[in-house]
């Protein structure tokens, strides 16, 4: 765990001083624009460098205030600061209709597909997660312990209820806290 999160670290630190040399250099958006556009046409479900990188000196692992909205009753929430997380953010505010699956979560499907990029290790969802189903693009609350980690389930954040309120939940908003 130790690699993966040096890894992370030097992955963030690299890519934000390619963005600052490409920034400073001298008629470098004429010659980055093609490239960039390039990489957004073939990959329209990542999100953009600029926007997934952590700005300097920031801490990955930061959590993000957010505020839920469970059918009508506001709970204290947060999401992590892992790239799938951010994306998730970047969409907010969103009001989604919930269903159940599995007697487990509740899930709701978000406007488009999620970033999976540098995807933190998986762990298994615990009562009150809020998560990512890369392969299904959909989101899934955990009103009981999941069965275990996967690398297609990205633990996004938590919410703060408990499993009675998790597990009857039709409809949750979530906006950025102010």
């Amino acid at each position: 765990m130790t690699t993966f999160t040096l890894r992370r670290a030097l992955t963030v630190a690299t890519t934000g001083l390619l963005l600052a040399a490409t920034a400073c250099s001298e008629g470098s958006s004429a010659e980055q624009a093609p490239t960039t556009s390039a990489v957004s046409s073939s990959a329209p479900a990542s999100t953009p460098a600029s926007a997934s990188a952590s700005p300097p000196g920031s801490d990955r692992s930061t959590p993000m205030d957010i505020r839920v909205t469970i059918d009508g009753q506001e709970v204290e929430a947060t999401l992590n600061d892992s790239p799938a997380a951010r994306d998730l953010a970047s969409l907010l505010p969103l009001t989604l209709d919930l269903e159940d699956f599995h007697g487990t979560e509740r899930i709701a499907d978000p406007p488009r597909k999620l970033t999976t990029e540098n995807a933190p290790e998986p762990q298994a969802p615990k009562t009150g997660d809020l998560t990512y189903f890369a392969p299904w693009g959909n989101l899934a609350i955990f009103y009981k312990d999941g069965p275990s980690a996967s690398s297609d389930l990205l633990v996004l954040g938590h919410i703060d209820a408990d499993a009675d309120q998790l597990s009857g939940a039709d409809r949750i908003t979530i906006e950025a806290a102010p």
